[in-house]
């Protein structure tokens, strides 16, 4: 596919759309507690973005039957909204991805429900500075493999973990996943170079264990094929004239 650069009002739309995922994540935060349905979060999301005159994009998405991911402890991405009901010490990844005057905002976050042990923390802490780690890459000029090797080299180099290389980021726009495709492992000085109006997710899930992970019976959800924890964070990014933008920046979000 051919990468699209957006118009300065095309930027204004996805700005707006990337603010409105935020939100959504902003505003589920305080009803991530045990005793919670995955069915709930997923019908106060679909609430909070409808009410928003914005439509949740992964609703019907290809055969996906709810709006939102719900990824707990091995879980990769993916996870169906159900009937599941979260317990002290999960981990939880919610994706949100909203449509909004025809544009697409894309964002994950990891909530720690409760208590969670030591390792699930330093899991999600590292997922979450690999994440900007990758962002920090963004210029134009850049190569997309210097974002992969930031990723990399952190997660994995410094801290054993495994990578995940069957799902990876994506441009985005008035598409949900177009090229270019943003892989969290790679080699600096390879790839596209960047150009300021592309945007792009980069959303790396790291697993404890092995990088490798498998599908389950439902078609949808990836879980890591040891049975160990996994995390993801993702934001949407655009490539300004001499650095990037975070499109689906939170209020008092972690940042690097």
């Amino acid at each position: 596919m051919a990468i699209h650069i957006h118009s300065k009002a095309e930027i204004d739309k996805m700005r707006a759309t990337g603010r409105l995922a935020a939100q959504v994540l902003e505003f589920i935060e305080p009803f991530v507690k045990p005793g919670v349905t995955t069915d709930e979060l997923d019908r106060r999301c679909h609430d909070f973005i409808v009410e928003h005159d914005a439509i949740p994009a992964p609703l019907n998405y290809k055969g996906f039957p709810r709006s939102i991911c719900t990824s707990i402890n091995e879980v990769v991405c993916h996870g169906i909204p159900g009937s599941r009901t979260l317990a002290e010490g999960d981990i939880i990844n919610i994706d949100i991805t909203t449509i909004l005057h025809g544009f697409h905002g894309d964002t994950s976050e990891m909530f720690l429900v409760g208590e969670v042990s030591d390792r699930a923390r330093a899991l999600v802490d590292v997922t979450r500075r690999s994440m900007w780690l990758g962002i920090k890459e963004v210029a134009p000029r850049k190569r997309i493999g210097d974002i992969g090797a930031a990723i990399q080299d952190f997660a994995q180099g410094e801290h054993g973990y495994g990578v995940v290389e069957a799902f990876c980021g994506h441009g985005i726009g008035r598409v949900f996943h177009t090229a270019p495709q943003i892989a969290h492992t790679g080699r600096r000085g390879t790839g596209m170079r960047m150009k300021p109006g592309m945007t792009f997710t980069i959303e790396p899930m790291i697993n404890e264990g092995t990088h490798e992970c498998k599908i389950l019976d439902d078609g949808w959800t990836a879980v890591t094929l040891d049975g160990r924890l996994s995390a993801q964070t993702e934001h949407t990014i655009l490539v300004t004239e001499d650095g990037y933008e975070v499109l689906t920046m939170r209020d008092n979000a972690f940042s690097m």
